[in-house]
Formats: C-alpha cells, sequence, structure tokens
C-alpha cells in the first residue's frame, strides 16, 4: 500500500509539471488596426493592437519604418503613435510582443501611403512682391502665399512676367501649408540664397508689371499688376518708383498695399498704404 501511495503521489507530481508547461506559449495578436485609413500628412496615425494568452505582456512595440516605439497599455489592448509624415511617404510596419514567459510574438506586416488631396490651386496666391532698383537682382523677389492646410507642390507652376515665361516650379519646391515661398532674383549672389529658385530679372519697382501665377495645368490662378501698357502696348512704361514692396494684407486675401518694411518668407507687415497704381 505504501508503494501505491508513493507512486500515485509521483504520478500527480509529474502530470502536474506537465500540465503547468502546456499552458506556457506565445501571447496572440488577434487585431491589429490603424486610423484614420487614410491618413495625410497633417495626421498622425494611431495604432491599436489586441493582445490573448494566458502569460501577461512584458512588453508591446511598434515597428514601422526602421524606427520602434513602445506601446502604451495593459491587459489584452496596446496602443502607439506614428507621428505625421510627408505626402507619398509610404509607411510598412508592424507589432512585436513579448510575454512573462519569455515568447516573442509578431504581427503580419502592414502597409499604407500618406496621400494629401488634390492641391487648392484657389489658395496660392502672390503675396509679396519687391523689385526696388538696387543695382543687383538678388534684391528682387517674389513671394508666393498657401492658404490651404496643407503643403503645395509647386512641380509645373508658372510665373509669366510682362506676359513672357519668367519662372517655373520644379521637384522640391514646396508652399507650406499657411506659409510662404520665395522666389529670388535669378542672378544671385547672395551665399545663403538658393539660385534654383530665380526668377529671370528685367523686374523693376519704376515700370509698369505684369506678374501672373498659373497652376501645373496652365491654369490662370493669380495676378499682380502695377501700371498698365504704354502706347505701344507694351509693358515696361515709366511710372513712379517706390522702394518698399507690395504686400497683401493680410496675406493670401487682403488688398494690395505698400509696405515700407519687406518681409520675405514671413507674414507681411500691416503698416501699409494703398498704391494707386496697383490693381486690385
Amino acid at each position: 500500500m505504501k508503494k501505491i501511495l508513493l507512486l500515485s503521489a509521483a504520478l500527480i507530481a509529474l502530470f502536474g509539471c506537465v500540465e503547468d508547461k502546456i499552458f506556457e506559449g506565445p501571447s496572440s495578436i488577434d487585431k491589429v488596426a490603424f486610423s484614420p485609413e487614410a491618413p495625410t500628412s497633417i495626421t498622425p496615425i494611431n495604432v491599436t493592437a489586441n493582445v490573448s494568452g494566458l502569460q501577461a505582456v512584458t512588453s508591446a512595440t511598434l515597428n514601422y519604418n526602421g524606427t520602434s516605439v513602445p506601446m502604451n497599455g495593459s491587459g489584452s489592448q496596446f496602443t502607439a503613435t506614428i507621428p505625421a509624415q510627408p505626402d507619398g511617404t509610404e509607411i510598412s510596419f508592424t507589432v512585436t510582443v513579448d510575454n512573462e514567459a519569455g515568447f516573442k510574438t509578431t504581427s503580419d506586416k502592414f502597409s499604407f501611403k500618406v496621400g494629401d488631396p488634390a492641391p487648392d490651386w484657389t489658395k496660392l496666391k502672390f503675396n509679396e512682391v519687391f523689385g526696388a532698383n538696387k543695382g543687383s537682382d538678388d534684391d528682387k523677389f517674389i513671394e508666393l502665399y498657401n492658404g490651404s492646410d496643407f503643403p503645395i507642390k509647386l512641380t509645373g507652376v508658372t510665373i509669366t512676367k510682362d506676359e513672357e515665361l519668367t519662372w517655373t516650379g520644379i521637384d522640391g519646391h514646396v508652399a507650406p501649408a499657411k506659409g510662404c515661398f520665395v522666389i529670388i532674383g535669378a542672378k544671385t549672389k547672395k551665399e545663403d540664397s538658393d539660385p534654383t529658385k530665380g526668377f529671370k530679372s528685367g523686374f523693376s519697382a519704376k515700370k509698369s508689371v505684369l506678374l501672373e501665377l498659373f497652376d501645373n495645368k496652365g491654369n490662370k490662378i493669380d495676378i499682380f499688376q502695377r501700371g498698365d501698357k504704354d502706347d505701344a502696348g507694351k509693358w515696361g512704361a515709366s511710372i513712379t518708383a517706390f522702394d518698399g514692396s507690395w504686400s497683401r494684407v493680410p496675406d493670401g486675401t487682403g488688398k494690395w498695399m505698400r509696405t515700407d518694411k519687406t518681409t520675405p518668407g514671413a507674414f507681411n507687415s500691416t503698416e501699409a498704404v494703398e498704391d494707386d497704381y496697383v490693381k486690385n
């Protein structure tokens, strides 16, 4: 009888150990989701993962495009955020979970592409124009203002001066949301300026001028006009010069005004007066 009892105790101990091992295993990642499902360049992306299993989760990690971010949460749901990414960025991500039994589980790979809506060309405007005759083209500039909530790529956007092409946007030229893009004189000598943004010269603050802005499909979206054509039907007629700049007040939407303070790349000065030569 004593041998039988000892054998029973041994069997119970053995199967008890086996039973404990059965319940040790990897966690399951039951569901991974991200929102919004169509992210733009101004929206962070929230990622959630539902986790199940008998062992407690010790860590959960979001891995995207070579970056790892700890996920927050407890129990069965964990979350993390991918910061807003530039338009056109392709994102691939997985979720990895470690549990207290030492098991690691990685989810399937998920992918999406950041995409902004089509440009709102009605929000892209001439914003400040400076053509004072100081003997150097790099003192002259044309500023564009993007009043929309998304950056506008200027590739293929064109500007004509006096009805002749003077500037074409290229890849990398972007007007930021609610911000300015400055185009300088082409024959620049300033070390801190970018000659790839230059426009052809001939712009003068003491001559009549017509600037026209076209979208990347050739549709006219804005103009700046000071003075008129001469009797021969040409631009460049002599008119009263002004050493300051012509600025929309307020930015992007207001009337053209004369401002003594030039503000390339920054919000326009509100200390302004009207110019009878400028067409509003």
